[in-house]
């Protein structure tokens, strides 16, 4: 998550998916304003997980940069422009998910 705003991204929430699914314990969702934003996001967030010795399985949707996503295993990190993450609403869709806090510094 502090990677994502690092580069001001928007509505960052983390999703404990365990008591609600088995496919992946977190999922990640932001927004950006803009396809450079989003993308200078999800490069940012490679970054940091590679860092610390974690790869993507997968990316997807980062030339578009309408939604990207990276699939880490157990966990999927969601980069949306504002109108894509309306539309798909995975906020609404995953709303029994417990979130977990943002640190108060960072909001």
């Amino acid at each position: 998550m502090e990677a994502a705003l690092n580069k001001k991204a928007s509505g960052v929430r983390a999703l404990d998916l365990r008591p609600v699914t088995t496919f992946a314990d977190w999922f990640v969702l932001c927004s950006g304003a803009n396809q450079r934003q989003i993308q200078a996001i999800a490069d940012e967030v490679e970054k940091s997980l590679k860092q610390v010795g974690e790869r993507p399985n997968s990316v997807e949707g980062y030339s578009n940069a309408e939604w990207v996503l990276m699939d880490y295993g157990d966990m999927v990190v969601h980069v949306f422009t504002e109108s894509a993450r309306a539309y798909y609403d995975l906020d609404r869709l995953w709303r029994d998910a417990p979130e977990l806090a943002l640190p108060a510094a960072t909001r």
